[in-house]
């Protein structure tokens, strides 16, 4: 499996969770489509473009199971994020809410937003470790008042890679009046999705990782009701449009001046090639995944110690392993784990530390793609069991 992808031959690349690993026959195709821009750009942009994103939005919405008229294509889910939180408005006395485990990004465009209005972020403690999906909804809703305007989560947390129950809680949030923006970063190509079943206003997530599109393809799905109020941050030529054939919503982000298009150009032979390296297609690959997951962190509970902090149903392609106390770096806030770096210097396994819940306890996030193997994580194992301590 490994050569399909380009990947250092003398690294351990366990973090595809981070900024995901394009398959080499996705990276030829966006070279192919970068020389048919660049052999005649007016054409490519004015005459091909747009039926070529209609064609990759076509593609992707079909794998969202979703309406191609609800996706915007974005760079990145904090692009998604921050177009969303930008563009709602709110009034003193309201409340944001979140939970602890959201990405610090987005946590960031949220904390900016509710200062520019005034507003109050309240956050949500979910239960960690040993969590349940009841007890995160519950969670969650112990935290919701008649001033809560609007919930950010995570679909799966960066920081443990736990799946939330994020159906649930669209679902009975937006019965008392409160809508969800969801940051999906991780759930493309991790997880079967549907956005049509899930209902949530605004859906944001990364084509770059589990999808293995190249780096600058995302998607915000914005349902058709809440379309109106959403802008992108880049005002450009659709915003006075006279076409009647697209919708508002389409005309404002089908063009935000000149870039790049390749990324999101390339979803659909993303989905083609991803899907067609095992027999079962992409239901195999997530599921080969997820198992892949789980046993890498029984495989590192065994020589590490410790049980597992998040039942399996709440995990997907990757997992978190609380580590022992007693290595000698403190864990950086900023920057990458001084722990990542040697296991990367020193063994040149590429894989995440993460100062969670907070310095000095770490944990470390395997990601499991198809290009790993079992032996990968045993390496692991023994890498983390030779730094001293």
């Amino acid at each position: 499996m490994r050569a399909h992808w380009a990947l250092d031959p003398e690294t351990l690349f366990l973090n595809h969770g981070s900024f995901g690993a394009c398959p080499t026959r996705v990276l030829e195709e966006q070279s192919r489509l970068r020389a048919r821009l660049e052999a005649n750009p007016v054409r490519f942009l004015h005459r091909d473009l747009p039926d070529l994103a209609d064609a990759a939005r076509g593609a992707l919405a079909d794998f969202l199971d979703a309406n191609p008229d609800d996706l915007a294509f974005v760079p990145n889910a904090t692009t998604g994020v921050n177009t969303v939180l930008r563009s709602l408005r709110f009034a003193p006395g309201d409340e944001l809410l979140t939970t602890d485990h959201e990405y610090n990004a987005s946590r960031n465009a949220l904390d900016f937003v509710a200062q520019h209005w005034g507003v109050q972020v309240v956050v949500a403690k979910l239960p960690w470790p040993t969590p349940s999906p009841q007890a995160v909804v519950d969670a969650v809703l112990a935290r919701v008042t008649e001033r809560t305007r609007l919930f950010l989560i995570d679909h799966i947390t960066s920081q443990t890679g736990m799946i939330l129950p994020v159906a649930s809680l669209v679902r009975t949030l937006r019965s008392r009046g409160v809508e969800t923006l969801v940051d999906g970063a991780h759930g493309p190509g991790q997880i079967p999705l549907s956005l049509r079943e899930l209902g949530a206003a605004y859906y944001t997530g990364n084509c770059h990782k589990w999808l293995c599109a190249p780096k600058g393809a995302a998607f915000l799905h914005v349902r058709r009701d809440a379309q109106p109020l959403v802008r992108p941050l880049v005002i450009s030529h659709g915003y006075n449009s006279r076409r009647e054939d697209r919708s508002r919503f389409r005309l404002d982000f089908d063009w935000l001046g000149t870039n790049d298009p390749t990324p999101f150009l390339c979803i659909p032979k993303a989905i083609e090639v991803m899907g067609g390296l095992v027999p079962g297609g992409w239901p195999e690959v997530m599921a080969r995944n997820h198992a892949l997951a789980i046993a890498a962190r029984t495989l590192l509970h065994q020589r590490l110690g410790g049980a597992p902090r998040c039942p399996e149903d709440m995990v997907g392609s990757m997992a978190t392993v609380a580590l022992p106390d007693g290595f000698p770096e403190e864990p950086s806030v900023l920057g990458l784990d001084p722990l990542q770096e040697r296991l990367f210097l020193e063994h040149r396994i590429e894989v995440p530390i993460m100062p969670w819940p907070k310095p000095p306890h770490r944990h470390v996030r395997v990601s499991a793609q198809l290009y790993n193997s079992p032996a990968e994580y045993q390496r692991l194992a023994e890498a983390l069991e030779a730094l001293p301590r």
